[in-house]
């Protein structure tokens, strides 16, 4: 295995740079190139299990989810099973809302419900994932919430709930509408989720078909048939954002989230989501970079009996490194300073950020190494004294 210069202490060389505000150092100096293309707009590739982020392209930009939206969908209906609010045997009217509007006479991706028949919620589950279908998701959002309208709101509590920050749902079909958007991010926030919390659930992603009403349609994922380890989760076009993808694979011993938006055909799609994947798998290898409770720098704090507190991790870290542009990688110790004293050990009081050139690959809380109280009244006004001085610099 190739591997990067050693340190002293014989881990990878890194340097660690303390800044208060992590704007202004990322802000500073020439860009530094990616290490991998894609025509893709926006686009991550996540590795799960060290959660380092290989590869990020705008992936904090708005954009329509399409049929990226039933992600969503899907989530509030895993959380209602898991609860116990809801059974896979429950059955759900088919309205003549949901037959218009997402049926056969739609001319979008259906499952076929015939209006007034009642459907089990495992086979509309099934229907959704499998045969992207937007009757069967607009069944569920009526049959759970009364209204598509009051099912987006269910949608956007569960998402503030997992920590998708950037997105909003306006139906459960993610058919066009004003004001629906989401980001490549939390996409990739939300698969991570949803194989975590309902791995029962998950293996729906991986059916390869489904037939409903006599209509057999297979899974619209072009991964599924790679044979590259895919296991989910949806694919998605609207003439604005182009066609996009949310992938998964589990594949020599690791797992891998792909997400991607704007790319020109569904033959793009697939292929660059492969890529990008297949480059993910291929071109990285796991480096431990910290132990835990190891002391890796400093932070200044404000009226302390000392003027700086070390700090340390929680848990070892590993990450994934690239096998090439390694020099690109650098580490930084961000924190809302100076920190007030007293601090007591364990207390989480910065951020440990790694980057690959200008992108935040991974991020972990630090915590303090010791406990340092309260200074004397002069250390105190001295630091106030500091503050009044050059505390204008970080703002």
């Amino acid at each position: 295995m190739r591997s990067l210069p050693r340190g002293t202490f014989g881990r990878p060389a890194i340097t660690i740079v303390l800044v208060l505000m992590a704007a202004v150092l990322l802000s500073a100096g020439p860009a530094r190139a990616q290490l991998y293309e894609t025509p893709a707009r926006h686009a991550m590739l996540l590795d799960v299990g060290t959660g380092t982020i290989l590869f990020s392209k705008d992936a904090d930009a708005p954009i329509p989810p399409a049929s990226l939206a039933k992600l969503m969908t899907m989530e509030v209906v895993f959380h209602a099973l898991k609860s116990g609010r809801l059974t896979l045997e429950d059955r759900f009217l088919v309205s003549e809302n949901a037959w218009r509007t997402g049926g056969a006479v739609s001319g979008t991706s259906t499952m076929f419900a015939e209006l007034n028949s009642e459907i089990a919620l495992e086979d509309l589950i099934r229907g959704v994932i499998v045969q992207s279908a937007n009757d069967g998701c607009i069944i569920i959002a009526e049959g759970i919430a009364g209204s598509e309208e009051a099912f987006a709101q269910l949608m956007n509590d569960r998402a503030r709930a997992i920590g998708m920050t950037g997105s909003n749902f306006v139906n459960s079909t993610g058919l066009p509408a004003d004001g629906q958007t989401v980001t490549i991010r939390d996409l990739v926030t939300l698969t991570q989720h949803m194989q975590r919390t309902y791995p029962e659930f998950y293996r729906y992603y991986s059916e390869t078909e489904f037939t409903w009403n006599g209509i057999r349609q297979r899974n619209r994922n072009p991964l599924l048939r790679m044979d590259i380890g895919a296991d989910g989760m949806k694919t998605g076009f609207t003439e604005a954002s182009g066609y996009a993808i949310v992938g998964s694979v589990a594949r020599s011993g690791r797992r891998m989230i792909v997400a991607m938006s704007g790319l020109d055909s569904e033959r793009q799609r697939a292929e660059e989501a492969r890529k990008m994947l297949d480059w993910g798998i291929r071109a990285f290898e796991p480096h431990s970079l910290f132990e835990a409770g190891e002391e890796i720098g400093n932070v200044r704090l404000y009226g302390g009996e000392l003027a700086t507190a070390p700090v340390r991790l929680a848990k070892p870290l590993t990450i994934l490194m690239p096998l090439t542009g390694r020099d690109t990688m650098r580490a930084q110790i961000v924190f809302d300073g100076p920190v007030p004293a007293p601090v007591e050990a364990g207390d989480p009081i910065a951020r440990l950020h790694i980057y690959f050139g200008d992108e935040l690959a991974h991020e972990a809380e630090l915590e303090a190494a010791q406990a340092v109280g309260k200074g004397p009244i002069h250390r105190q006004a001295l630091d106030a004294l500091l503050e009044m001085a050059i505390g204008w610099i970080r703002f």
